[in-house]
């Protein structure tokens, strides 16, 4: 028999934020791996649209319009897409926003508790339905699955203006950590995406600036920004039987920007 550890043929996929960016991104390399594939998106034609464009793969989708950060939401999407697809094998918690100010002195509460809800309390939830779906699969005999995160390279860098965002992305670290070591018995595994500065609606103001450009682009030293087709080959790596022993790990995927 040929070794195809990437043949994700009979597992689902499901990706928050998943009909933009990175996330469509890695939805669409999924599919075309052999995944039926689950988006989430909290724009209803977006993400039927992207949701339609994927069964050109020829694997089953589902486009679910959720706002992540509506905890009875998640679990009630969670529970749909478990039940309609028949079985959850990779859940990628990538759904996120920003949250720039002017100034960390000048950021508003409000500001504040938007992106905490979006970015970390929106992971909380879905990994919490995604273990409680996996580890009820795992006592019936049938263990596994596989989640990742997208944190930022934020998380590590100082991220001036942008705290909320940053202190939510080094939060996540930190779970997926710990779900990795107490899931680990029932063979879920569970990693960290690092993204640096890659282009989508959330970097669109930057994209044209041209000081940014020369002056934090002109750094990577790929000398270029990453596009969200960039993280279709982590994600199929982290779906996939190639990664079945991978678990509490973070990938920095930013051109090479951290190490220079």
């Amino acid at each position: 028999m040929a070794y195809a550890p990437f043949d994700l043929s009979g597992k689902v996929a499901l990706i928050t934020g998943g009909n933009s960016g990175i996330g469509r991104g890695m939805a669409e390399a999924l599919a075309q791996a052999g995944a039926d594939v689950v988006i989430w998106g909290s724009k209803p034609d977006k993400t039927a649209e992207v949701a339609n464009a994927l069964k050109t793969h020829g694997t089953r989708t589902l486009g679910q319009v959720v706002d992540v950060s509506d905890e009875q939401r998640v679990i009630e999407a969670m529970a749909e897409a478990a039940a309609r697809m028949g079985r959850l094998d990779f859940v990628a918690a990538n759904a996120g926003t920003g949250g720039s100010a002017p100034s960390f002195a000048e950021m508003d509460t409000e500001t504040w508790n938007r992106v905490m809800a979006i970015n970390l309390d929106g992971v909380f939830w879905t990994f919490r339905e995604a273990c409680k779906h996996m580890v009820e699969r795992a006592k019936a005999g049938d263990p596994g699955g596989s989640l990742a995160v997208t944190s930022s390279v934020s998380a590590v860098h100082g991220a001036p203006r942008n705290q909320a965002y940053a202190a939510t992305k080094g939060a996540v670290l930190s779970m997926i950590r710990g779900i990795a070591v107490e899931y680990a018995r029932y063979g879920v595994r569970a990693n960290s995406i690092l993204p640096g500065w890659i282009r989508s609606e959330m970097t669109k103001g930057l994209q044209a600036w041209d000081a940014f450009n020369e002056k934090a682009i002109g750094r990577v030293p790929m000398r270029r920004w990453g596009e969200p087709e960039d993280f279709g080959g982590i994600a199929v790596y982290l779906a996939s039987d190639a990664s079945r022993f991978h678990t509490g790990d973070e990938f920095v995927i930013d051109g090479g920007y951290t190490r220079f």
